[in-house]
């Protein structure tokens, strides 16, 4: 049997096979956050097409801490009875599911949250979001992490057999992580390991708040590619040794930020005109010129996350690594299960064009994924439309 249907823990969860559907943002939930008949179905498909983990897109905490406007929200309990229905599609196929938590930080607007965003430290406007944000009080950052904690119970009582910590893609625990995002010169900056203090404090107060039984994971950036030096990779490294001390069961790697280095996130083809498509004259131009430049740069290469999952599996021990980021061909993810690279793999944009592919895979009808990464469908996200495939085109 293929190394890729063999099953494996991660903590208390057995996951029956390696493929892992990576957090997707939908754009599927309701106005105030609600798990929709249209998510669910999603999920359904992606249950039934074998895929052993699923980890839907990221759950916003606390009001302030959305990124978008279709953003699943777990920021009150009358989110937890839709979460449930969530739950229950993918329990009923045998798979098991992880809710992962979120805060935008700065990387949101004051359309999505009524408040100017909350940040590390104080700068200039995003460069995304055009907006300005304020640095933290020491109060804010205690109110932040308690969310975490209050967001993994309701996570627990939807059903979930686990949470993870966005650490990544540039939201908020990733910013305290970042050196150049967080400049704060108190006990939550100026050094690496105040930097990761954040982080620490969000997982040992998500762990005091739910069994042993329900898993914790850190979905963690290697890389920033931020214009002056953030996480690279050998400070990931440094951080992956520290949450390998903590109460952890899982870590998955990823790279870059939405802010600075989006397309290092889904590296492919940059469709400019499709991302555009529906943004005001005056942010047409300006998002038409900044995209223009990336065109032709951001090439797939297949596998881009596994030299970060090289450096950083020998370092967490025996905790399970998920690598995500461009896996494509199944002898490719066969080989690095046999290297002992990662542990399990996981994918996004593959499941949104075909949601059975593991199934696929398993009966030998596929021995790659058909996804050619021309990234439509994070075009469409952009646009506030449901993410699925658009490679023949948007609707007219």
């Amino acid at each position: 049997m293929s190394a890729l249907f063999t099953p494996k823990k991660i903590g208390e969860m057995e996951i029956k096979n390696r493929f892992v559907h990576s957090a997707t943002y939908e754009c599927m939930a309701s106005d105030d956050g609600q798990v929709t008949d249209k998510l669910i179905r999603r999920y359904s498909k992606i249950a039934k097409g074998g895929a052993g983990l699923i980890i839907p897109g990221y759950l916003y905490i606390t009001p302030n801490g959305r990124a978008v406007q279709y953003q699943t929200g777990i920021q009150n309990d009358d989110m937890i009875e839709g979460l449930k229905k969530l739950v229950d599609v993918v329990h009923d196929e045998g798979n098991k599911i992880v809710f992962q938590l979120v805060h935008s930080g700065r990387q949101t607007t004051k359309d999505a949250i009524g408040q100017t965003p909350l940040a590390p430290s104080k700068g200039s406007r995003d460069n995304i979001y055009m907006v300005k944000y304020g640095e933290m009080t020491e109060e804010q950052i205690q109110e932040v992490i308690k969310a975490f904690g209050v967001a993994a119970i309701r996570a627990s009582e939807a059903g979930a057999d686990g949470v993870q910590i966005n650490a990544a893609h540039g939201y908020l625990v990733n910013q305290f992580l970042s050196p150049f995002f967080n400049r704060r010169t108190d006990s939550w900056g100026a050094s690496d390991e105040n930097r990761f203090r954040f982080l620490k404090e969000v997982v040992l107060e998500i762990r005091r708040n739910i069994s042993d039984e329900t898993s914790v994971l850190v979905k963690l950036n290697t890389q920033d590619y931020t214009p002056k030096e953030g996480i690279t990779l050998e400070l990931a490294k440094k951080y992956a040794g520290w949450l390998a001390d903590l109460p952890i069961e899982g870590l998955e790697v990823s790279c870059g930020t939405l802010s600075y280095s989006m397309f290092n996130m889904v590296r492919g083809e940059v469709p400019t005109e499709e991302i555009i498509m529906n943004f005001p004259w005056w942010r047409k131009i300006l998002g038409k010129m900044m995209l223009k430049k990336m065109e032709g740069k951001f090439e797939l290469e297949e596998g881009y996350n596994l030299e970060a999952a090289r450096l950083i599996k020998p370092v967490i021990g025996d905790i399970p690594l998920l690598v995500v980021g461009g896996m494509r061909r199944v002898d490719h993810m066969e080989q690095v299960l046999k290297d002992g690279v990662a542990d399990f793999i996981s994918m996004s944009r593959p499941f949104i064009r075909e949601p059975n592919i593991v199934n696929r895979i398993k009966e030998g009808k596929a021995t790659a994924v058909a996804c050619v990464s021309c990234n439509k469908c994070f075009a469409a996200i952009a646009n506030n439309m449901p993410v699925q495939c658009y490679n023949k085109g948007f609707p007219k």
